[in-house]
């Protein structure tokens, strides 16, 4: 049977515990009702604060990582813009050269009005390459891409790539082992008047062109020749016809290296093969070869590109000097700058996309192409004569292409590297946002519950504290009747 004690009064000090955890308990249940979430403290769950918070610095780190990848969709857009008035512009040039080279109906006046229309077109081409930008970000003067410098007799840069670092002050030391040539045949027999008379006939195949030519009584080697050219010019064939001093008819491809090749037959034997209707296949042509910054380096005509893996990968550069005396001695080198632009695409380090925007002006297109005004670049062409007119005609076609293969590249960057990698990034964003809404979330319903429930144990407990101070209130009504 218990005591009646006045000095401590038990029941009242256990029923005050429990009203100050009923009141703990409420306040938690506020601060997780009024905030919504279930981790409002490291001491609420050290563990799942340390995963939700590192959730939110990646969710806020894929937020800005789309941000990026769309501003770099907006600014390839308005460089690939650019470069579509630089297109329509080049087809316009070469809409000209055409003109121009149809020589049977021009005059000088009209041929001075197509060569100031092209002039007045490669200026706006220059135009565009100078004041095309992205907020004050310049797109198509060079000074975003990979430049190069060659320096050494015989040596161009033609470009590189995003892959290639930069070099050196020395730059990168360039080595020829085997300088390109052409593809050429000459025939075994001298065309003599006999020959001609026998009324030879001489087809010739280039990547399935074909074109034939039958010699007639009282022509002679020169007559022939023309006339075969002129048959290889109409067919659209890539071969020049020469005579020898001996009368000897020489065919030469007029592009360099081992894929530039041709067949050569005749229904007399022993004139081109040594049976009649077999042909001849004509693939002497060689590649450059040699090496790049002292590695092996792949030659294509006369075209040297660096190896994939190396300092210089992306690097290509032209030669056409003449043949080393020494193949280990350096001919030139070439100094390479790399101001790509550098995307973060990704939420961490080192998700990035690099984009080259090159130079674009008239005397940075077109290089390297051969033709017989000696035009190095677009900015040279000249269409007052006839042979400047064809000629403007292949430089065009080479721009064209060089801006069609910048503009591609732009396209795939654009789609594959990051208009799919923001929709990769926004599934990403959800995923993580339901993650760490699970962890740190309060399910409402729950907490509700939890609030009502303490709400009532909180009633019942000052209630009861009521009643417990009564038991000394009981201990004094005693010592009153007494």
């Amino acid at each position: 049977m218990g005591s009646l004690v006045i000095n401590h009064n038990s029941q009242a000090i256990n029923t005050h515990r429990n009203l100050l955890n009923t009141d703990a308990r409420m306040k938690k249940s506020l601060e997780h009702l009024s905030s919504g979430e279930r981790i409002v403290r490291a001491a609420d769950g050290p563990a799942q604060l340390m995963i939700s918070e590192q959730m939110r610095a990646q969710i806020a780190s894929v937020n800005q990582a789309i941000e990026n990848a769309q501003t770099g969709v907006s600014m390839v857009q308005t460089t690939e813009a650019a470069l579509d008035e630089v297109s329509k512009l080049l087809v316009s040039i070469r809409q000209r050269a055409i003109h121009a080279a149809n020589e049977g109906a021009n005059d000088m006046n009209m041929l001075e009005a197509d060569q100031f229309e092209i002039r007045n077109a490669l200026e706006s081409i220059d135009r565009i390459a100078q004041f095309s930008q992205f907020g004050k970000k310049k797109l198509l003067d060079g000074s975003n891409g990979v430049n190069g410098l060659a320096a050494g007799a015989g040596l161009t840069f033609m470009r590189a790539s995003t892959d290639t670092k930069a070099s050196s002050a020395a730059g990168y030391e360039v080595t020829i082992r085997q300088v390109a040539t052409k593809a050429s045949f000459t025939t075994s027999e001298t065309l003599t008047t006999e020959l001609i008379d026998s009324e030879v006939t001489i087809s010739v195949e280039e990547e399935g062109r074909v074109a034939s030519l039958i010699t007639e009584k009282g022509e002679d080697v020169m007559v022939i020749s023309r006339k075969l050219q002129n048959a290889l010019n109409l067919d659209g064939l890539r071969i020049d016809v020469s005579v020898t001093e001996d009368g000897r008819m020489t065919l030469t491809h007029r592009d360099f290296g081992t894929d530039a090749s041709f067949s050569v037959v005749s229904d007399r034997a022993g004139f081109v093969g040594e049976t009649t209707d077999i042909p001849t296949h004509v693939n002497n042509g060689l590649n450059v070869a040699g090496t790049i910054s002292g590695q092996l380096a792949t030659g294509e005509g006369r075209i040297l590109t660096a190896s994939v893996g190396t300092d210089a990968d992306g690097l290509q550069v032209a030669y056409d000097g003449p043949v080393p005396p020494d193949p280990e001695k350096a001919v030139g080198r070439v100094k390479v700058s790399q101001n790509s632009l550098v995307f973060q695409v990704g939420p961490d380090a080192g998700q990035k996309v690099m984009v080259a925007l090159n130079s674009v002006t008239s005397r940075t297109i077109a290089l390297n192409v051969d033709n017989q005004s000696g035009f190095k670049n677009l900015s040279q062409v000249d269409v007052l004569t006839a042979q400047g007119a064809e000629d403007t005609m292949r430089l065009v076609s080479k721009a064209i292409d060089d801006i069609t293969v910048v503009r591609g590249g732009l396209g795939a960057i654009q789609k594959n590297a990051m208009e799919s990698n923001i929709r990769s990034l926004q599934v990403s964003r959800e995923e993580l946002i339901n993650a760490e809404s699970i962890i740190r979330d309060a399910d409402m319903a729950a907490e509700t519950s939890e609030f009502v429930r303490n709400k009532v144990l909180l009633s019942s407990g000052m209630a009861m504290l009521g009643q417990a101070n009564q038991t000394t209130q009981n201990v004094l009504n005693l010592i009153q009747s007494a």
